[in-house]
């Protein structure tokens, strides 16, 4: 399993944001944006390779979820 680095990290959420930004209705876009933000932040401080492997995995579940809802 490769090591996900900061820069990769730092993409998806990038992605994300820019993906929850496409919600039509304002209260489900916020609502998106600071969830996301509030994870991000929330795990910041995490240094094991796995967990960081499995935070970053269930971040990209829940892109291809912000993608198909925002369609």
């Amino acid at each position: 399993m490769a090591a996900t680095s900061r820069a990769q990290v730092l993409d998806l959420y990038r992605a994300m944001l820019r993906e929850s930004k496409h919600f039509n209705a304002y209260n489900y876009r916020m609502y998106a944006v600071r969830r996301i933000r509030d994870a991000f932040r929330e795990n910041k401080n995490v240094k094991d390779p796995v967990e960081i492997q499995n935070l970053v995995n269930k971040a990209k579940r829940d892109l291809e979820i912000i993608r198909r809802q925002s369609e």
